[in-house]
């Protein structure tokens, strides 16, 4: 095949591929529409959000009573289902696999089924994504944290002499290595506040220790390839709402919009992404990632955390206008593992993607269950498009899996993750909303828009306690 030397052959090679590739998780959320780019591309997903309807989604039958603590988990449990063995079998060729989340147990069981793992090894992307690391790779890369410090807090003395030390003051925020959004970051200003978190924060050998300061939550999507480091449009994130998580800090969601900040801001929010990309380059590291930023009152641009992989803004980023005038930013990851040469100007198309005609307005939001309730679901909205009335009510309108089949500001997609018979917890995904336009006012508030529309759709969901079901269940042994 001969060397890809510009964007229309790259989008020919991978419309015209025939080799299978697998995007293996719980759902195709992540990845969403970028089957209609590659040729012969699946999801092969644990829930079936699209009730059997989505031409490109494999979901295997559901073997009773599992329980995965974990997407790796998930994904393992995949990979072994017979089915899915079966079914990979079946398509035949080279199979390749492509995940959210997956570790070296996950390697070697794609090894023993003959399937490639298109990603940076396991071992190198969980040591990227460790917190500590990622302050170690940004500094060698000239791009700063919030003024912090690295080390143990086993007692919150000794938190506050490491702070002291470092100038960070009282009012604290303290991280752990790993873990999912807002459940590894702890506000720290007093003996009290350490005390509700020292099971965990005692337990390492080391964390992140932060001055707090009043910020905006920004990401930014990127691509380490051969050819340097492509960068996405800056996105603003929907962080720690209480109508939508449980979880302070937590993460629920993403608005891509011109806008969002200052061109100042933006730029050095791409310098950034370019410059960390590079000097992942340096440790190994090629293909997709994240980058979370926080903006102060100053429009002082920090790093917060690294995710060494796809992340839960892709949905946006490969569905925004500039990859549709190009070609999605996964699109470069897959070239990165074909085996073929290619040469792309990269500063060509981080100069284009950042003009303001490149950058769509585009909202996500994700929905959790913030009440404290041990239930099941016995009635949920389906995946499609909704309508809002004029009442603020919302209802079902017609099926569709496509962002772009959104018509108008009273319409959403809704993406469900959690349906009729499954566990209602606190925290428990519900699913995905995407609405054209923003959700947030210029105060990084929810609107008034978003919060019907969270309302509505919650109001779609039915369910019993527990307790209920196993009554019902008492009484009719044999239905």
């Amino acid at each position: 095949m001969k060397r890809i030397s510009n964007i229309s052959e790259l989008r020919l090679v991978m419309r015209r591929n025939e080799r299978p590739i697998y995007f293996i998780s719980a759902t195709n959320f992540n990845l969403m529409g970028i089957d209609e780019w590659v040729g012969s591309f699946t999801s092969i997903c644990y829930i079936d959000c699209y009730d059997g309807r989505h031409p490109n989604v494999f979901v295997p039958s559901k073997i009773p009573n599992a329980q995965f603590k974990t997407i790796e988990g998930i994904n393992n449990h995949l990979l072994q289902h017979k089915e899915v063995i079966d079914y990979i079998a079946r398509r035949g060729g080279r199979p390749v696999a492509v995940f959210l989340m997956f570790d070296e147990k996950t390697e070697e069981i794609c090894k023993e089924r003959g399937i490639e793992v298109w990603h940076p090894k396991a071992k190198l992307r969980q040591r990227c994504d460790d917190k500590m690391e990622t302050v170690r790779i940004g500094n060698k890369a000239g791009v700063p944290s919030v003024p912090n410090t690295l080390g143990p807090a086993r007692t919150y003395e000794e938190l506050r002499c490491s702070a002291r030390k470092a100038g960070l003051g009282a009012d604290l925020v303290v991280q752990t290595a790993f873990g999912d959004s807002g459940k590894t970051t702890f506000f720290i200003a007093s003996k009290d506040d350490y005390n509700r978190h020292a099971a965990k924060i005692s337990a390492e050998n080391e964390v992140k220790i932060m001055k707090r300061i009043n910020c905006r939550s920004a990401t930014i999507e990127a691509c380490a390839t051969a050819s340097g480091t492509l960068v996405a449009p800056l996105m603003t994130e929907v962080v720690g709402k209480p109508e939508l998580t449980p979880y302070k800090g937590g993460w629920a969601g993403n608005e891509i919009f011109a806008g969002a900040f200052s061109e100042k801001v933006r730029a050095k929010a791409r310098d950034m992404a370019y410059r960390f990309g590079n000097q992942l380059s340096e440790e190994g590291y090629r293909g997709y990632f994240n980058l979370d930023l926080l903006i102060d009152e100053n429009n002082e641009v920090y790093l917060g955390e690294l995710n060494p992989r796809i992340s839960g803004a892709s949905s946006l980023t490969n569905q925004a206008a500039f990859a549709y005038a190009d070609a999605p930013l996964f699109l470069f990851h897959l070239m990165e593992f074909l085996g073929i040469e290619y040469d792309i100007g990269v500063e060509e198309l981080n100069d284009r993607w950042a003009r303001e005609e490149f950058i769509d307005s585009w909202s996500q939001l994700i929905l959790k269950c913030t009440e404290d309730v041990d239930g099941i679901i016995t009635d949920a909205p389906a995946t499609g498009i909704y309508r809002m009335a004029l009442d603020c009510s919302v209802s079902y309108d017609r099926f569709d899996h496509h962002r772009q089949a959104i018509k108008s500001d009273e319409e959403a997609l809704f993406m469900r993750f959690t349906g009729r018979g499954d566990p209602l917890k606190k925290g428990v995904d519900l699913g995905a909303l995407i609405v054209r336009g923003r959700l947030m006012d210029d105060e990084f508030k929810l609107n008034e828009r978003a919060r019907n529309w969270i309302t509505g759709i919650k109001r779609l969901y039915a369910s019993k306690p527990v307790t209920e079901i196993q009554c019902d269940e008492e009484k009719e042994p044999f239905r």
